[in-house]
């Protein structure tokens, strides 16, 4: 592990202030994806900035919404009332994602950011352009049954590992942000970049610029849900691929529906196509399976995964069987 310095931060102003400060400076606090990058020389910042003292940790009814606090840790997210009530695929997510120990460690906001699991980005002998920018992509003539199917470039075809970032793209959840510049919001669908010339750019964050919250809003289709992960093994395993779907169902007819993918793309994959095919019409099988279709269109399925393409469609199917037969 490279040196680097510390500071324990008591408020945003400092913190902010102190990462704006040096170039490699970065916010650590439950650090169970940065540390381990640290670890393996991945991510070598000179100083660490631990904002665990923030009060950022609440979670908060707003409305018909929630807020959830950045520094809330994603088992405290995951088992509370508003979440289980309101929003229970949010709930599943942070449930199918990780141990019992490190959900207790992790925080939302670190959730949001955490980076991929390519075992080439994660290994420094082997070029990677993510972490070292014009190197190469390994991962397109190298193993790559865990790699993009869509949204991927000729730099790099990455996955985004995290299940708690589909759930909140099926939600259309929005990002507090403040910076140097001040205060933002973000759709979180907006939140990440494509890995077009630039994949070393995940975000639109910019240097110094913290999460401090995240919204969900009121939605008629958020209570009746599901989170459906495809994995290896049973527990602790990232996702070869998964469904976020939502629908909201009147007088026998969707009135809307949400569809974002897991496993499959360089960001957390909002399905437009699919959830068109389902506005308007009755839920039954043929309309799942055509927005199934629909869901996977573009796919450019590389030498070792092309199974995601059959694999993605199952999945979907099977969600929205699921969601055709619960009421809210």
């Amino acid at each position: 592990m490279h040196p680097f310095s510390y500071r324990q931060t008591v408020d945003e102003g400092s913190a902010i202030a102190a990462v704006v400060a040096e170039e490699s400076a970065t916010y650590i606090a439950g650090g169970t994806g940065l540390i381990d990058l640290m670890k393996l020389h991945v991510q070598t910042p000179t100083h660490l900035v631990d904002i665990n003292a923030l009060p950022l940790g609440n979670i908060e009814a707003q409305g018909d919404g929630v807020r959830i606090g950045a520094l809330a840790r994603n088992s405290d997210v995951a088992y509370h009332e508003l979440m289980r009530e309101r929003y229970p695929l949010l709930a599943q997510a942070l449930l199918a994602g990780a141990t019992p120990q490190l959900r207790n460690a992790a925080t939302i906001g670190g959730n949001l950011l955490q980076r991929t699991r390519c075992s080439y980005f994660r290994d420094i002998v082997t070029p990677c352009n993510k972490r070292d920018p014009q190197s190469g992509c390994s991962a397109i003539d190298g193993y790559n049954r865990s790699h993009a199917i869509l949204g991927g470039s000729a730099h790099c075809i990455a996955t985004h590992p995290s299940d708690m970032c589909v759930a909140l793209v099926a939600l259309d959840a929005v990002v507090q942000t403040r910076g140097p510049k001040g205060t933002r919001t973000i759709p979180v669908a907006d939140l990440y970049l494509s890995p077009e010339h630039h994949p070393e750019q995940e975000t639109v964050l910019e240097h110094g610029e913290l999460v401090v919250a995240i919204d969900l809003p009121a939605s008629p289709f958020a209570a009746h849900s599901r989170y459906l992960k495809i994995r290896e093994r049973a527990s602790y395993s990232f996702a070869v691929v998964s469904v976020a779907a939502a629908l909201d169902i009147q007088d026998s007819i969707i009135r809307a529906a949400r569809i974002a993918l897991g496993g499959v793309a360089p960001k957390p994959w909002r399905a437009y196509e699919a959830e068109k095919i389902l506005l308007g019409q009755p839920p039954h099988s043929e309309i799942y399976h055509a927005a199934a279709v629909a869901a996977v269109q573009g796919a450019r399925p590389q030498r070792h995964n092309a199974f995601k393409v059959d694999l993605v469609q199952r999945t979907v199917v099977r969600a929205l069987d699921f969601l055709a037969g619960v009421r809210p």
